[in-house]
């Protein structure tokens, strides 16, 4: 065989090409492949020997040319076999392309036949003789014709036929990379391009995990030929589709307690990483592809983010030209995805029509989670989603930068769930990866420093929550937190709170920390700035009530208990306790200082002293030896002087301003706190006699002080306090100010004496006697000061916050309304005999509400904890409900009418604020706040096992009597200020109602029954009626046929604005009359406009769904005989709306609002319609069909019915507001008045009706438009009006024109009469 090879290489090299071609074809075609095999086999002389043979086998010959079919058709097979070295493989392969375009078109159309026949049986799995095939297809295409079968095809045609059964036969897994890769270098039309990647696509289910990566890489590169966002959104696809398989796999292994995995976790996770790598790389050097993955993803809103998609955007974002895109994306993404969940959750009707949003905020958290598998290129824009999340939708910072938004404990808004969404992305992140923890505690300790003018809780927050899940990761980057405690003296007060209580549990294992803060905390004491001193002041009281002192009680005694999860790890060795001592000592030393300080900083030590005491009860004799000592300054120890505190210490003065030096009620109230409290915890331990000899003397002293106060505080006249009834307390004088402050200082010091008496008083009827007297200065002071105040309208208008602690309002209100122990009777008798001593006991009741609902704690001891504030609400609320529905208000005081408030009333008022508060503080503490409210036995037995609609429903049963008794009783009996708040307290529990609840159902109709029946006339009532109805009836269904039977009422109600035509009485709702209507009209259109919103939505939500479907399926054909139920809905609520308006444009309402309103909602539903028929145009140019016989009828509706009415409704208002404009001229001393309103007038008219008119037209434009596309003529229901023929009507003309005359003549003839009663120099004047 070496000789016959040497043969033909010697021949070749020879100038003789006739003979070597004369060799070759005494050659076989075995002998011949045989050759080429053995040379290509030892790897020497393949190359030469095969150029050889293409040397004697010329083309033109038909030998030669078949010489050279039988070389490709064996070398083929033979470089793909693995037999020979790589190189020679690739000698041959690259001599073969070389000499392609020499080939025949049926030799070229031979080969290219093999190939594909190849790869049919799965042959091509090296894939090396695949780098041939381009150079065969790209030499077939430029040949002009080839026979197949009986005919002839041209080279191009023949191509697509072959890579189009190419395509759509199987491919063996092993060669899909192969053929991705070979593709690249085939020349295809944009169509045959599609129809590849589209195959290739479909072939990732059938390769291994790790063999998905390169075959992307290679899609990437084939991208490059177009079809770019088919390769990404493919690619995605397929991600989301093994998320979704492996997470169902997780589930079930959970369930059934066995490991089903086909897909496992980690495996999959590295191969997204991987790929997400690859898709980054391939837009870094392609800007084109960038481009198209964000514009798909903008418009296929349909299809929903997943946690792959979400980690590829944020890589991307890694690309500083993509990065603002990017976050402003998934920005828009995240709120939408709330917003568009809010909307369903708020109507039954859209829960019924589509299903639960794709929750994207879930995607984001799963991004977190599947970051953990080595996605470094994802955690950094993570944290900065986190934060970009947090300052766009935190707090915004209100006036004086207060934050707007009340303190709310769960997230309900948009924005809220936003915010909580960055916090919970960067806690997340905090957890999983070490390298960016420093950023992030880096970044938020930032934020809390530099945002000083907005509110910053939600960071702090966030702070809290990492300390509490992480404190011993947190210690490392205990450096950064040590360079924030240097700012705290500059910092708001609020955020110095915040910032110290989430570091806390850092202080209790890290001495380096605590000794830092407290270095800063003695600077700050020294500080310029108020806010400074106030924050040591915080700052030390913080400490105090956590570095517990051995022989304290344990702090299940305590009012607020540590958190378990906090580390205490300084709380029981004998060491640190004593070194807590001597550490607490010298804290208490440094506050002592504070105490002569402004009063700002002595009111923050008084209201934190005793908080400190309940958790350090060792520290108690130190705190009240301080009390006593501060409180003999002030107290005047002469027993027969009147009266007993020296209150000119405590003002200063400036200039001629006066300022509060010593609060001193404040002082009384966190001593007489301090005291009770300490007794009763030596009343429990019963103290040891040494402590009992080392405190008696502070305990009798401050006892005896406060018994001489109070008895000579009684016995003080008004006068002995400069504050009698000739006192002046206006604000503008230092008189006035100094007075104002003697006056609050005096009331805070009555009811601390109160409360103290009253605890200590042991129901003895003597003390309780005190207690009133008591009451009686207090209250003849307060009068004074309201009647003063009422004439001044000064800033002292306001009733200074009362100083009765919670719990005391609590105990004192249980005793006044629910204690029947006959012992205490007589006592109790003494307060109850007093009307006001009650009011007054349920108006502070109602203070201490209000300030909890606003600000979520309490002035006064145990203010600031959220479990003992519950507690002492539930059993407000109980006193409140026994009170309300036990004693009616109707029996109350009957025969004596009054000015202040009923009792009934003020407790009636009590509940709403405490179901409000409840609502928003104590979300998740409902069903136990429900069960505390014993009003009656019935639910005793129950109460546990009830659900929180059935508890609910059993208080809305006790306020609907309530409410019933009220509407039976007859209009004089009807107190119109207790049935509104009744509706509104029904308003906020019905809330809590379940909407598939039978008890749901039970409301709504009850509520229906009620606006059907009830007549009384009254605005304020009628509106929170309706206003309850319309809430109730948006979560059982649809409002439309409510809104046109409303409609119908206000109709009948106001008559027709032709005078002419006689309306028909009808009467669905009794609750309308021609009082009510106006009221009633504006309260139908804002419901009008929100039915208006949810169709919008709708139809915002059908045309996202139909652009994802087109750009998915390529355009599902829609069946035409049954009509989408989203469609179906849509056209159902505007025809009811339709009618509806019909009935309120035909109605006289009064000018002004009402028409203001129906103006705007006209032009809304026009829009909305032009809305629609847009939309039906979109769907008739995809799916050219029949449109729905419903839209006809629409269009039918508002051409015949709707259209023609409105613009007899514009001519109606602008004649309307032509009189009024006559009538206001006539009134000559509000001429000013007039002349503003009617401009005002004819601004809103100028854009209303030309608003109104323009959307009309735009309508009927569109219409038009779908009457063409459609083939169906809809504009035959609609009518021109003439109210756009401008033509001179010559009868109206003329009659105007007479009008005016006459009205010149009677003005001429009453000027005549008013001149000779007036000079004429006056006249003249006026005109």
């Amino acid at each position: 065989m070496k000789a016959a090879i040497d043969k033909v290489l010697s021949l070749s090299e020879g100038e003789s090409v006739k003979e070597l071609e004369y060799h070759l074809t005494s050659l076989t075609d075995d002998q011949l492949t045989t050759l080429i095999t053995n040379a290509a086999l030892k790897g020497k002389d393949s190359a030469a020997v095969i150029k050889a043979i293409f040397k004697g086998s010329p083309v033109s010959s038909s030998d030669g040319a078949s010489r050279r079919l039988c070389v490709y058709k064996h070398c083929i097979p033979l470089c793909e076999s693995r037999d020979l070295q790589t190189e020679v493989a690739s000698d041959i392969i690259g001599l073969l392309m070389l000499e392609t375009h020499t080939l025949p078109g049926s030799a070229l159309a031979a080969l290219a036949s093999l190939f594909v026949d190849a790869i049919k049986v799965g042959e091509m799995g090296n894939g090396k003789s695949l780098e041939l095939f381009p150079t065969i297809l790209t030499a077939l295409a430029a040949t002009e014709a080839i026979a197949y079968g009986e005919g002839e095809l041209s080279g191009d045609e023949y191509k697509k036929q072959l890579i189009n059964s190419l395509c759509s036969s199987r491919w063996d897994p092993q060669c899909v990379i192969h053929l991705t890769t070979m593709f690249r270098d085939v020349p295809l039309s944009p169509e045959e391009l599609q129809f590849l990647i589209e195959k290739i696509l479909r072939m990732f289910h059938k390769l291994d995990l790790q063999e998905v990566p390169p075959l992307v890489y290679q899609l990437l590169l084939l991208s490059a030929k177009g079809c770019k966002k088919l390769v990404l959104e493919g690619i995605i696809e397929y991600f989301r589709e093994q998320d979704v398989r492996q997470k169902a796999e997780q589930k079930e292994g959970e369930s059934m307690d066995v490991e089903v995995q086909t897909i496992p976790q980690d495996q999959l996770r590295h191969v997204e990483g991987t790929t997400i790598l690859h898709i980054v790389f391939a837009i870094r050097l392609d800007h084109e592809l960038g481009r198209e993955f964000l514009k798909s993803l903008k418009v296929s809103q349909g299809h929903p983010l997943c946690p792959f998609s979400i980690a590829l955007l944020l890589s991307v974002a890694r690309i500083q030209r993509y990065e603002e895109q990017v976050f402003e994306f998934l920005k828009g993404a995240v709120t939408k995805n709330f917003k568009d969940e809010q909307v369903r959750q708020g109507s039954k009707l859209l829960q019924d029509l589509l299903p639960p949003c794709h929750s994207t905020s879930q995607m984001i958290l799963d991004t977190v989670k599947n970051s953990v598998f080595g996605w470094d290129h994802v955690t950094q824009s993570l944290v900065q989603l986190g934060f970009i999340l947090m300052d766009s939708f935190g707090p915004k910072a209100g006036p004086f930068g207060k934050s707007i938004e009340a303190p709310t404990t769960t997230a309900k808004t948009p924005s809220q769930l936003a915010c909580r969404l960055g916090g919970q992305v960067l806690q997340e992140s905090f957890k999983l990866h070490e390298p960016i923890r420093g950023e992030i505690l880096e970044q938020v300790l930032n934020r809390l420093v530099t945002k000083t003018a907005s509110p910053v809780t939600h960071f702090i927050e966030l702070l809290s929550n990492i300390v509490l899940s992480a404190p011993m990761i947190l210690l490392e980057s205990s450096s950064k937190v040590t360079e924030t405690f240097d700012q705290l003296s500059f910092l708001p007060l609020s955020t110095v709170q915040g910032l110290l209580k989430a570091v806390q549990p850092l202080l209790k294992v890290s001495m380096a920390l605590k000794d830092a803060l407290i270095l800063v905390l003695r600077k700050a004491m020294f500080s310029s700035q108020l806010d400074g001193r106030k924050s040591a002041v915080a700052g030390f009281l913080l400490l105090l009530k956590n570095f517990r002192v051995l022989g304290s009680l344990a702090s299940s005694q305590c009012s607020q208990a540590l958190t378990s999860s906090q580390v205490q790890a300084d709380v029981h060795s004998r060491y640190n306790s004593a070194a807590n001592e001597a550490f607490c000592l010298e804290i208490l030393s440094s506050l002592r200082r504070c105490l002569g300080q402004q009063a700002d900083v002595r009111l923050m030590l008084y209201e934190g002293f005793h908080d400190v005491l309940r958790r350090n009860s060792q520290l108690a004799s130190s705190i009240m030896h301080t009390l006593l000592s501060q409180l003999r300054r002030y107290y005047e120890p002469e027993q027969d002087l009147l009266p007993p505190v020296k209150l000119e210490s405590c003002i200063t003065a400036q200039g001629d301003q006066v300022f509060l030096q010593e609060p001193l009620a404040h002082l009384f109230s966190c001593t007489v706190h301090c005291l009770l409290w300490h007794q009763s915890v030596n009343e429990t331990t019963g103290g040891d006699d040494e402590d009992e000899e080392d405190e008696g003397g502070f305990q009798d002293e401050l006892y005896t002080i406060l018994d001489s106060v109070t008895r000579r505080m009684i016995k003080s006249e008004l006068e002995d306090f400069e504050l009698d009834k000739s006192a002046e307390f206006s604000m503008a004088s230092s008189v006035g100010v100094k007075n104002s402050i003697y006056a609050v200082l005096v009331m805070g010091i009555y009811e601390v004496l109160m409360e103290y008496i009253f605890i200590t008083g042991n129901y003895s009827k003597n003390r309780f006697q005190e207690v009133l007297e008591l009451f009686n200065c207090y209250h003849k002071l307060a009068d004074i000061l309201r009647e003063k105040s009422g004439k001044g309208r000064t800033l002292a208008s306001k009733t200074p916050r009362s100083l009765l602690s919670l719990g005391f309002v609590s105990t004192l209100l249980t005793a006044l309304f629910r204690d029947s122990a006959q012992s205490h009777d007589e006592s109790l008798s003494v307060l109850r005999s007093s009307g006001d001593f009650m009011r007054y006991s349920v108006s502070v009741a109602l203070q201490k509400i209000q300030q909890l609902e606003e600000t979520g704690h309490t002035d006064g001891p145990e203010g600031q904890s959220p479990d003992k504030t519950f507690f002492y609400l539930c059993n407000i609320t109980s006193v409140l409900m026994w009170r309300y529905t036990n004693i009616p208000s109707a029996v109350e005081d009957a025969g004596k009418k009054e000015k202040s408030q009923s009792m009934s009333l003020l407790c009636l008022e009590g509940l709403l604020r405490i179901f409000s508060t409840v609502l928003q503080q104590y979300p998740t503490k409902l069903a136990s706040f429900l069960c505390s409210l014993d009003v009656s036995e019935e639910m005793e037995g129950e109460a546990e096992k009830a659900s929180l609609t059935e508890k609910t429903a059993f208080y809305i049963r006790q306020f609907q009597r309530a409410l019933f008794s009220q509407l039976t009783g007859g209009e004089e009996d009807f107190n119109s200020r207790e049935a509104q708040l009744l509706v509104s307290i029904l308003s906020l529990l019905s809330r809590l109602l379940e909407p598939s609840s039978q008890q749901f159902v039970q409301m709504i109709t009850w509520t229906v029954k009620i606006c059907k029946e009830t007549s009384f006339e009254d605005i304020s009532f009628s509106k929170g009626l309706l206003s309850l109805l319309f809430s109730l009836h948006v979560l059982y269904k649809s409002p439309v046929s409510v809104l046109w039977e409303l409609c119908q009422d206000i109709h009948s109600a106001l008559g027709d604005i032709d005078q002419d035509v006689e309306v028909e009485k009808q009467s669905h709702f009794a609750i309308v009359s021609t009082k009510t209507a106006a009221s009633t009209t504006l309260l139908v259109l804002s419901q009008v406009g929100k039915v208006l919103d949810e169709v919008d939505w709708l139809i915002a939500k059908k045309k996202d769904r139909s652009t994802s479907d087109r750009t998915t399926s390529g355009g599902a054909t829609q069946s035409t005989g049954q009509q989408d139920p989203v469609e179906k809905a849509v056209t159902l609520q505007l025809g009811t709306l339709l009618t509806a308006l019909n009935e309120l444009v035909q109605t006289a309402l009064p000018t002004g609002a009402c028409t203001d309103t129906l103006l705007r909602e006209l032009s809304r539903t026009y829009t909305i319609l032009t809305t629609l028929i847009k939309y039906y145009i979109q769907v008739c140019a995809t799916h050219p069909g029949q449109l729905p016989a419903r839209l006809e009828k629409l269009v039918k509706l508002s051409g015949s019915h709707l259209t023609p009415q409105c613009y007899c409704f514009i001519t109606y208002v602008q004649s309307g507001e032509a009189s009024v404009g006559a009538n206001d001229k006539k009134k000559k001393r509000k001429e000013e008045e007039a002349v503003m309103a009617a401009s005002a007038k004819v601004l809103r008219e100028s854009k209303a009706i030309p608003t109104l008119i323009f959307n009309i037209e735009q309508y009927e434009k569109f219409l038009i438009l779908l009457s063409k596309k459609s083939k169906v003529n809809l504009m035959q229901y609609m009518k021109l009006s003439t109210s756009r023929d401008f033509r001179i009507n010559a009868a109206t003309l003329e009659a105007a024109l007479q009008e005016q005359q006459q009205e010149s003549q009677q003005t001429e003839a009453s000027q005549v009469s008013e001149e000779s009663q007036a000079p004429k120099k006056k006249k003249r004047r006026k005109q």
